[in-house]
């Protein structure tokens, strides 16, 4: 699944932007990229280079700020006690992902990860950009891992950036999600209740 808005109530580059004083700004682009209106890859440089000069020890005051969306615990317990394994792919950062992980005990992870420099962010990010195309491609790559056929995974995320896994996955899902994935996705669920996704695999 997807982390932002999804795994979690918030979107960490939103609260990241606040703490540097840009969040209106770094927000509108968000809502933007999320609905599909503006390239991925773009918005998220574009919202890093603002995050330059912030402290590093930025990410675990916004880890402190987030929370697991309800219930989150409920579906991953019962996926876990059921075999199954549950990862995120997400175009946030692992700074704060692999965090989220531990309070969630999730099997995988996947993020950005942002330039830090004496302690300071550069306003970059390091390594390749986890896109839409990655997310799909990460999927794939577990299920492959564990030796799981592709019809009995499950995706599901709000952005437009998760649409190709939700329509790769045996059961996709858009979760609270933007317009333009309601219309796209096999199956939505609209209130912010992670657990609500159990029903659907009875």
């Amino acid at each position: 699944m997807d982390v932002d808005s999804t795994l979690i109530d918030q979107e960490v580059i939103d609260e990241l932007g606040a703490a540097a004083g840009v969040g209106e700004h770094i927000a509108s682009v968000t809502a933007k990229a999320m609905n599909g209106e503006l390239d991925f890859e773009q918005a998220l440089r574009e919202r890093v280079a603002l995050l330059k000069g912030l402290d590093a020890s930025i990410f675990q005051t916004v880890h402190e700020r987030v929370q697991l969306t309800h219930g989150a615990h409920q579906l991953i317990d019962t996926l876990h006690a059921h075999g199954w394994k549950v990862g995120v792919v997400s175009g946030g950062f692992h700074e704060v992902v692999d965090l989220l992980a531990q309070d969630a005990n999730l099997d995988f992870t996947l993020a950005n990860r942002l330039g830090q420099d004496d302690g300071m962010l550069t306003g970059q990010t390091v390594g390749p950009v986890v896109t839409k195309d990655v997310k799909l491609a990460s999927m794939r790559q577990w299920a492959q891992d564990m030796g799981i056929d592709m019809s009995q995974t499950v995706a599901m995320g709000d952005g437009a950036n998760d649409l190709p896994m939700i329509h790769a996955a045996g059961l996709g899902v858009a979760f609270c999600a933007k317009p333009t994935v309601r219309a796209q996705a096999p199956y939505c669920i609209n209130e912010r209740n992670l657990a609500l996704l159990l029903d659907l695999l009875d």
